[in-house]
């Protein structure tokens, strides 16, 4: 029975990892901040710092959750891209919720086995961390290998798979402008920073969890 909880800690674990490397992308507004100059969002948008950082709060205050309707500050849209977002909100919320669970779980877990004394039953000698670090771990470089060579191909499969039959991510400019807010560097910024944030952690578990407890 108690082999049956590393078990369970396993994908728990992973997904408390890959939903946590996204959920600091999207909670922490000064990394899209950081971007506005070098990327040249103003001069390509025609609106002021202030302007575009309004816009990407009300963005991401929709797909947060965290106001009803959506908006983009200054910016006009349609009723299309709007529809995009209500559809990045589902998948947003569903992150965060993701995170939670799991590490509530994960907390619920180390609090009892604290209390008892005893840790997890290791799985070949490593700990559940080590093996949900192994398999997120190849998983991510084989993903990352393959944005690498073609971040566009991989971007276009990317929305294919999480919306799939929907169009609506094909933004017009002159009907969206938001989308001039959102440039495709930005997104692979955003890819290069959750790639990271898998592997460090990937890494810190595989060193922590290699080694049989004496």
């Amino acid at each position: 029975m108690k082999k049956l909880w590393s078990y369970i800690a396993i994908p728990c674990t992973a997904l408390a990892v890959f939903t946590g490397s996204i959920a600091w992308v999207l909670l922490l507004r000064p990394f899209y901040y950081a971007q506005i100059a070098p990327l040249g969002i103003c001069e390509s948008s025609g609106l002021t710092a202030a302007q575009v950082r309004a816009a990407y709060g009300d963005v991401m205050d929709y797909c947060l959750g965290l106001r009803q309707n959506f908006a983009a500050g200054v910016l006009p849209f349609s009723e299309e891209g709007a529809s995009h977002f209500a559809d990045v909100r589902v998948l947003f919320i569903l992150d965060l919720a993701v995170l939670a669970v799991t590490v509530l779980f994960l907390l619920g877990l180390h609090i009892v086995c604290k209390r008892r004394g005893e840790p997890l039953p290791r799985l070949g000698g490593r700990t559940p961390a080590f093996w949900a670090a192994c398999g997120l771990g190849g998983l991510i470089l084989l993903v990352g290998a393959l944005a690498a060579t073609d971040f566009d191909r991989a971007f276009t499969v990317f929305h294919g798979i999480f919306f799939p039959g929907k169009g609506n991510w094909l933004f017009d400019p002159a009907a969206d402008p938001v989308i001039v807010l959102l440039p495709e560097e930005f997104f692979r910024n955003c890819a290069i920073a959750i790639g990271v944030s898998l592997l460090g952690l990937c890494l810190l578990l595989l060193f922590t969890g290699r080694r049989q407890k004496k």
